[in-house]
Order: C-alpha cells, then structure tokens, then sequence
C-alpha cells in the first residue's frame, strides 16, 4: 500500500482568456492528484487527509474511488472545500491564488496510525504550510519515517501561501532527515535555495529534479547523476504534472521492489534511467489533455 497524505481541494479552471473568463471546476490539489495518479496506474493506494461533506468533497472521494483509491482513512468535516483559481499562461503553466480560511482540509489531525500495510506516504504542497494541518503532516511525516517507511516529499511551492519565506526554508531543511526520496521542480528548487547535494548530506537518499519538458534529473548520494529528456507533447496545460510524476516515481519503485533506503541506493544507471523515462512518459500524457487527468496503466506499456 502506499499512502498519500495532504490536500484534496477544487481548482477553477479558466475556459478561456482575460480575468473574467468563465471557470470550470476540477479535481485537484496536489496530493488528491498523486494519489489519483497512483490508482490509475494500478498501485494499491489510500489516501489520507480531511474532506468536507460538501458536494465538492462527496465528488473528490468518488473521483478517488473511481480510481480504486481507498479512502477509509479520510477524515470528513462540516467546513467547506479549499478552491484554488488557476490562471493559465501562454505556456500552459498554472498559476493558482487560494481560498483556504477556515476549510476543511487544513484541521487534519495525526492518526495514531498509518493504514495496514503501508510501505511508503508521499507528502506535499499546501498541506505542509497552512496550520494547524500542517504540524498534523509533519507528524505524520516524522513517525513514518520512524517507523522505516519509505516517504517521498514535494514541496511543489505555493509562494502566495508562504507568510514567512524563510521560516519555511527552515521548516523544509528540518525535514529531509525523515525524508528517503526529495522531488522537486526546478522552479521550487531555486526557490527553496540550496543545492541537491546539500540536500542528500541532510537526510534524502535521492534527489529527483524536474526541467519541465526538458526532463528530469536524479541526483545520488554515491554522486551519481541520471538524467533523461522530456516526451515531446503538444502541451494544453501542466496542471498535475509534478504529480503525477510523484506517483510515478512511486509506482515504478514499488514495481522494482525498491520502496526503501538500501534498494534505493542500488537502482543504478539502468533503473535510473528506465524509473526517470516512465515518469516522463506520463506526465507528458498529462500535460496533453486539460486539468489534472493523469494516464492509465495501459496508455504508458
């Protein structure tokens, strides 16, 4: 089983330009997308987080189970869904400004345990900065790690909800010693600061960085370097991309046996690149079709 624990929230989608364009409501959130990402590709998930009883939070768990996403550790609440307005640009990136007070997403609460069976949680996004949610994450994080269970982490920045850029910094650093895999793209690696190398000698035993459509690069701790080059795609928009590159990097390691510290560190050059080139794969297929709408396992064989 592997865990994805974080936000579930509506994004609203732009169906054309300038700032009055109407908006379309999707599935999102970068978590709630992971996990997606992960049933789809045919990974014994659950998810784990709190969802409104709200029709958008009835319609986030039934996407998930649509997917064969267990949802039995979703804690529900009364509060609305977090709504997150996207701006598209020429490009395709998306932009987001958030509407996040008092939703219910940001009161989860630490569970006493991980679901059964658990052998990696992949944590991320707006979950590990809005309180008191994200101390319940952080956690969570920590007693996984604990535990020996494989985590995976994805800043995946939201600058606008960062009050104190550099106390998140800090707040960052502080977790890579719980942290086996750090994924990042390259936006948010330049804004976090550092380097992967600093990174591994804080706790992480691999580093994978995403260029956009010029690939995806994964760093070592024996020094090593594997890089493979982006699908060639027609691009409608990245909305999911980072995430479902998050799974995976996820679904490819449990498929190889390799969800731990010491299988990590002996993947090698050929593990590398065939693990780097599936994700790429299928988060070119994401950005070629609009929101947040991750291949199947038999669009990428």
């Amino acid at each position: 089983m592997i865990v994805v624990a974080g936000e579930a929230l509506i994004d609203l989608v732009p169906q054309g330009t300038g700032a009055l364009a109407g908006l379309k409501p999707a599935l999102g959130g970068g978590p709630y997308n992971t996990a997606l990402a992960l049933g789809r590709l045919g990974s014994p998930t659950a998810f784990c987080s709190r969802v409104s009883y709200d029709a958008f939070g009835e319609a986030l768990l039934d996407g998930l189970r649509e997917a064969g996403v267990d949802v039995t550790a979703v804690q529900r609440g009364k509060e609305p869904t977090t709504l997150a307005v996207a701006t598209i640009d020429t490009h395709g990136s998306a932009a987001y400004s958030f509407y996040v007070d008092g939703t219910a997403d940001r009161l989860f609460t630490a569970p006493t345990e991980l679901p059964a069976g658990a052998r990696a949680v992949s944590f991320g996004t707006c979950s590990l900065v809005l309180e008191p949610g994200a101390s319940a994450y952080e956690e969570l994080m920590r007693t996984a790690a604990e535990q020996g269970v494989f985590t995976l982490l994805d800043p995946n920045i939201r600058a606008g909800l960062i009050l104190d850029a550099d106390a998140y910094r800090a707040r960052f650093k502080s977790w890579l010693p719980s942290v086996s895999l750090l994924k990042l793209s390259e936006e948010d690696a330049l804004w976090l600061g550092g380097t992967p190398r600093e990174w591994l000698a804080a706790g992480p035993s691999a580093v994978v960085i995403t260029h956009g459509g010029d690939g995806l690069t994964a760093f070592t701790r024996d020094g090593a370097v594997h890089s493979v080059p982006g699908e060639k795609v027609d691009v409608v928009d990245t909305i999911g991309a980072g995430d479902t590159v998050n799974a995976a990097l996820l679904h490819g390691l449990s498929a190889r046996a390799a969800l731990s510290v010491e299988a990590l560190a002996g993947l090698g050059p050929d593990g590398w690149s065939q693990l780097l080139g599936f994700a790429a794969r299928a988060a070119a297929i994401t950005c070629s079709r609009a929101g947040a709408e991750p291949p199947y396992a038999a669009e990428l064989v």
